[in-house]
């Protein structure tokens, strides 16, 4: 960097030298080079002494400034030449005075730029608090030098000064769009990851706020990551303090919302599994992939099991499932048990290693060896207990210190962060989707989405929408994470039913549309999903009643195995008469989603009474003559296929059978 500025700088200084030297030799015009004279030593002055701090030097200001006073330096090289011309040459040489006011300014304007240069360079305890002002080249552009001013603060300043320089800047930020880039163009995120790094809590906060807002743009995401934006977030969600971590978990949610390409890299960083460490701390204790475990309650998967598998009596074994599922705290502090409960302790102890049959066989049968093994597993069970805590401890790092105490808003606000995160880093990414969903990550969206606070809830169930959405063009994906006989996949499906049934929170249009995106995942005998999804193509809203015949159409599209049983359950639910109002009456976003289904129940349940009664096959052919309904090929090819089905089984305008 010194060494840098320090060549920015030669050129300046010889061509001041010239100009001094030049100035002393003049015949005409003396009064005015002799002024000239004054000013560039004084520029000079300044020149040799900004080579002497090249060090603290500002890079990107400093290229400006000296450009444009090397610019100077040579117009008055150059008037100054034409001064000395004698004999013919002066006949012929016409300098107008206003020339050398001209350049007299400009030389001015020059030393007001480089004062002020090494002015915002100085740390501000060398300053005495003196006021930088605005240079002459601010004249142009005043935002771009009080962004010069800020950046430098946070270069050279102390941790306060920094913590509002960043405070400045994110005010900037979010102002104006180009302020933005102004500030990564002028080099202002890399001070603002040190800051970040190295600051108090209030300065961090004000750091990664400031890097969330420059990601606002998709074009300047991709230099703050290369700047190592990464690593340094994924290093505070570790360890830093709470409050810093809900500003960086945001910041991440911005960055990965408006430029999808940096998701990879932040999965590289293990962004992904220390937001899901955020997530289910005090959502659930045990954490298979994360394991996320309080000190206090530190009881492992283990010792239940094997507690279970020795126990004499059903009832001992009863009291050990208690204290299991008493070792799990509710994100809202109620400690009753809950169905949602046993579904977290059923899904973990799924996951534990169950002895054998086998093995309990034969320890029944040799009541020594049953008493030593029992002394052999009690020692292996407190020799793993011990293993599981340094484990734990191991994997989630110092974060976990301290968060127990803090308040219940902070704790919210994180848990609110973390799923906002995940909800973008997830979107469209089949690796983060599987890292996610091999984790328990999906059963503590289950609890969040029964007990959290509306925002935390809102976001849980915009995450869980962009993984269904993810599952829905991925069959792995969809069959490891969402079969029907997985218990966190089918809490998380008993709560997006609770929600449809209830029908009266913003968490509705994200629930319907995962519905829909895990419609091939449900089996033929799962009759509790349709008739829900059907009421609501009677609600009033058009946005709901648009998304509900968008999910029933992917129940009932040729693509769904089980399209037949699907459409059967839609009809008898009273599916068509609910379209047919939507179909003739409502909005085009209604129309459109509300006809596809219809179509579709027409092809595969032509032979259908309730489809008789409702006319359904008039309805079709006055649907063909609106070319609004008409504009797409594939609408076209189903309304004609489902239109020849028909024809086979009803009469045309008469109700009933042929």
């Amino acid at each position: 960097m010194a060494d840098i500025v320090k060549q920015i700088l030669v050129k300046p200084i010889q061509l001041a030298d010239q100009v001094i030297k030049a100035s002393g030799d003049t015949i005409s015009f003396r009064q005015e080079c002799l002024e000239i004279k004054v000013k560039t030593e004084k520029l000079a002055g300044l020149l040799r002494q900004a080579a002497r701090a090249s060090g603290d030097l500002y890079e990107r200001p400093t290229r400006r400034i000296i450009d444009d006073t090397e610019q100077v330096l040579d117009k008055a090289l150059t008037l100054v030449f034409k001064s000395r011309a004698n004999g013919l040459r002066k006949v012929f040489t016409i300098i107008p005075t206003a020339a050398f006011r001209k350049t007299s300014q400009q030389l001015e304007n020059s030393i007001g730029d480089v004062s002020w240069l090494l002015r915002v360079s100085t740390p501000a305890d060398d300053r005495a608090d003196e006021y930088l002002g605005l240079p002459p080249i601010a004249s142009n552009e005043p935002i771009l030098c009080l962004i010069w001013e800020q950046i430098a603060i946070l270069c050279s300043g102390s941790l306060e000064e920094r913590s509002d320089a960043a405070a400045s800047l994110v005010s900037l930020a979010r102002d104006n769009d180009r302020y933005g880039k102004l500030i990564i163009e002028e080099g202002g995120v890399a001070p603002l990851l040190k800051l970040a790094k190295e600051g108090r809590m209030e300065a961090q906060e004000n750091a990664a706020r400031a890097i969330g807002l420059l990601g606002r743009d998709p074009e300047c995401v991709e230099p703050i990551v290369n700047a190592g934006v990464c690593s340094v977030f994924a290093k505070i969600l570790k360890e830093g303090h709470m409050k810093v971590q809900v500003v960086v978990a945001w910041a991440v949610s911005e960055l990965a919302a408006h430029h999808p390409k940096c998701q990879d890299h932040f999965a590289q960083d293990n962004t992904i599994r220390l937001l899901v460490s955020h997530l289910a701390f005090e959502t659930i204790q045990e954490h298979s992939k994360y394991a996320i475990a309080s000190n206090k309650q530190a009881m492992s998967i283990h010792t239940v099991v094997m507690a279970n598998s020795n126990s004499i009596d059903q009832t001992s074994s009863n009291r050990n499932e208690d204290e299991f599922q008493s070792t799990i705290s509710h994100p809202t502090g109620n400690d009753t048990t809950s169905q949602m409960h046993n579904v977290v302790a059923n899904t973990m102890a799924m996951k534990s290693n169950v002895p054998s049959k086998g093995n309990v066989q034969l320890q029944a049968n040799n009541p020594k060896a049953n008493h030593k093994n029992t002394k052999t597993n009690q020692n292996q069970v407190h020799h793993q207990n011990q293993q599981q805590q340094k484990h734990q401890v191991a994997l989630t790092g110092t974060s976990i210190k301290g968060r127990e105490f803090e308040d219940p808003t902070t704790k919210a606000e994180m848990k609110a962060m973390a799923a906002r995160a995940l909800r973008y880093l997830c979107a469209g990414n089949i690796t983060i989707c599987h890292s996610i969903t091999e984790s328990r990550a999906l059963l503590c969206f289950a609890v969040l989405l029964e007990k959290g606070p509306d925002e935390v809830q809102y976001n849980s169930a915009m995450a869980l929408m962009e993984i269904t959405a993810v599952a829905e063009k991925n069959e792995e994906l969809r069959r490891s994470a969402f079969k029907p006989t997985a218990p966190a996949a089918k809490a998380v499906v008993d709560q997006f039913l609770r929600i449809i049934d209830k029908a009266d929170s913003e968490l509705l249009i994200p629930s319907i549309i995962s519905i829909g995106n895990l419609a091939r995942t449900f089996r033929a005998t799962e009759t509790r999903i349709i008739g829900p999804l059907v009421h609501l193509l009677d609600d009033r809203e058009p946005e709901v009643t648009s998304e509900a015949a968008i999910a029933l159409s992917k129940f009932a599209c040729t693509d769904n195995f089980l399209h037949v049983n699907h459409s059967k359950s839609i009809i008898d639910a009273g599916g068509a008469k609910h379209l047919i109002p939507s179909i003739y009456f409502g909005e085009q976003m209604v129309q459109i989603p509300s006809f596809i289904l219809l179509c579709y129940l027409a092809l595969h349940v032509p032979d259908s009474e309730a489809l008789a009664n409702e006319d359904v096959l008039i309805v079709l052919e006055w649907a063909t003559k609106q070319n609004h309904l008409m504009q797409d090929s594939m609408i076209e090819n189903l309304v004609s296929e489902g239109k020849k089905r028909l024809e086979l089984y009803q009469s045309r305008g008469s109700k009933g059978y042929l």
